[in-house]
């Protein structure tokens, strides 16, 4: 049976793990992550590919299936967005955590930057866009 609290621990347990593989394998420096930006070292893009590919794989194994459903206007823009800060930063949400977690104590800037961030744009979104919440949680 699953209870919160097993789901919890798991969850915990499968951070931590990824985090320390993040970190050993380099993946949390800012300079290795500028590196694959600028398409100076290609490692990185093709763990991501060879990931995205991997769980295309599993899905297709599985039959799992996009649900049909539209895209809203804000998904561009925020994609946009979202590249351009992790570009900046040197990561996307969960990195700067990690680089933290591994004594890199600048990285608490872009923690501050993603919270004040999410809170512009939920007051954006309520204030003049109004878009689906949909699964972005808005």
């Amino acid at each position: 049976m699953r209870t919160r609290g097993a789901i919890l621990l798991a969850n915990i347990i499968t951070g931590l793990a990824l985090g320390y593989t993040v970190t050993n394998i380099g993946f949390g420096d800012f300079t290795e992550l500028n590196r694959m930006f600028t398409f100076q070292d290609l490692r990185m893009l093709l763990s991501f590919a060879g990931a995205v590919a991997i769980l295309v794989c599993a899905f297709a194994l599985l039959r799992v299936r996009r649900t049909p459903g539209r895209i809203h206007a804000g998904v561009i823009p925020g994609a946009v967005l979202f590249g351009t800060g992790w570009a900046i930063s040197g990561g996307c949400p969960a990195i700067p955590i990690i680089q933290v977690a591994s004594g890199y104590l600048p990285a608490l800037i872009t923690i501050v930057g993603v919270i004040v961030g999410i809170r512009l744009c939920r007051w954006a979104n309520a204030r003049y866009f109004h878009l689906d919440r949909g699964s972005c949680g808005l």
